[in-house]
C-alpha cells in the first residue's frame, strides 16, 4: 500500500477541510461581528444549520486525518492540506455559480503541480510511534508562544486582511500541533487500546487544541475574506507540520541536488496560493 492509503485519507480531508471553511466562513458572517475575542460566537454559530453542516464537514475531515496520520508520515500528510485553498476557491465559485477566469485555473494548477513536485522529491519517510515527553515540551511551548502572540496581533488590528491573516497563522499553529498529537494518539490507540488511548495526555492535548483551532479559525473568518485567512492556514499549517515531523517524529526528507525541484516546487505553491490570494475571489 506504501503511501497510497495515507494520500487518499489525506485528500479525503482536506476535501472535507474545505467544504467545512467555506461553509463556516458563510455562516460567520450572519452572526454580530466583534472586534474581541468572544467565545460565545460558537453559541450563535450553533443556531445557524450551515455552520453545523460545516462542523460534521470538519468531523468527516477529521476522521480522515486520524486514518491518514495513522498509516503515513506527517511531513507527508499535512502538506497535502495545502490543496485546501483551490479546493475551498472551487467550492465557493460553485456555490455561489460564478466561473473562475483563466488565471486562476493557472493558479490552481500551479498548486497542484508545485506539491506534486515538491512531495515526490522530498519523498518524506519515517513512522516513529512513540516521541518522548522533553521532545514535546519544548515544542508545545514555542507553539503556545507563537499562538498567543499572533492571536494578541490579530485581535490588536481591526477588521480586514491583516487580521485574518495573523488569525489564520495563529489557526495555522493550533492545526499542525493537533495534527502532531493526533498522529501518538492513534498508535497509542492501535497499540494499547481504548484505555490506553483514554488516559493518555496526548489524547486530551489533541482534543484542546483542536477546539482552540476552530475557535480561532471562526474568529479568523469573521475579522476578514477567506483570501486573506486560508494562505496562512494552508501555507503555514504545512511548514509548521514540516517542522513538528522532523523534530518530534524524526522523518526525513531527501536532501541534496533533490532540494533543487522541491524549492521548485515549493516556488509554484507560493505563486499559486498567492496568486489566489490576490485574485479577489469570495467565499460568501
Amino acid at each position: 500500500m506504501g503511501v497510497v492509503l495515507p494520500v487518499l485519507f489525506s485528500l479525503f480531508a482536506a476535501f472535507s477541510n474545505a467544504l467545512a471553511t467555506v461553509l463556516q466562513r458563510r455562516a460567520t458572517l450572519t452572526v454580530r461581528q466583534s472586534d474581541s475575542f468572544r467565545p460565545s460566537l460558537i453559541l450563535d454559530l450553533m443556531r445557524r444549520p450551515l455552520w453545523l453542516v460545516g462542523i460534521l464537514a470538519l468531523i468527516a475531515a477529521g476522521v480522515g486525518q486520524a486514518a491518514a496520520l495513522a498509516t503515513g508520515p506527517l511531513a507527508l500528510v499535512q502538506p497535502l492540506f495545502v490543496l485546501e485553498l483551490p479546493l475551498a476557491l472551487l467550492i465557493a465559485s460553485l456555490l455561489a455559480r460564478q466561473r473562475l477566469p483563466a488565471r486562476l485555473w493557472r493558479a490552481v494548477a500551479a498548486v497542484v503541480v508545485g506539491l506534486g513536485v515538491a512531495l515526490m522529491a522530498a519523498s518524506p519517510a519515517g513512522n516513529r510511534t512513540q516521541v518522548p515527553l522533553d521532545r514535546w515540551i519544548p515544542a508545545l511551548v514555542a507553539c503556545g508562544v507563537a499562538v498567543l502572540a499572533l492571536s494578541t496581533a490579530g485581535l490588536k488590528k481591526p477588521t480586514g486582511r491583516a487580521r485574518a491573516g495573523c488569525l489564520g497563522a495563529a489557526t495555522a499553529i493550533c492545526y499542525a500541533l493537533t495534527a502532531a498529537l493526533m498522529k501518538v494518539s492513534m498508535h497509542i490507540l492501535e497499540e494499547g487500546g481504548i484505555g490506553a488511548f483514554l488516559t493518555s495526555w496526548q489524547t486530551y492535548a489533541f482534543g484542546a487544541t483542536g477546539i482552540a483551532a476552530i475557535l480561532l479559525l471562526e474568529h479568523a473568518m469573521q475579522g476578514g475574506p477567506l483570501v486573506a485567512s486560508q494562505p496562512a492556514l494552508t501555507l503555514g499549517d504545512a511548514t509548521v507540520s514540516l517542522v513538528l515531523g522532523i523534530l518530534l517524529y524524526e522523518e526525513h526528507v531527501r536532501t541534496g541536488w533533490w532540494l533543487l525541484p522541491q524549492l521548485a516546487g515549493v516556488g509554484l505553491i507560493v505563486f499559486g496560493v498567492f496568486a489566489l490570494a490576490r485574485s479577489g475571489v469570495s467565499a460568501t
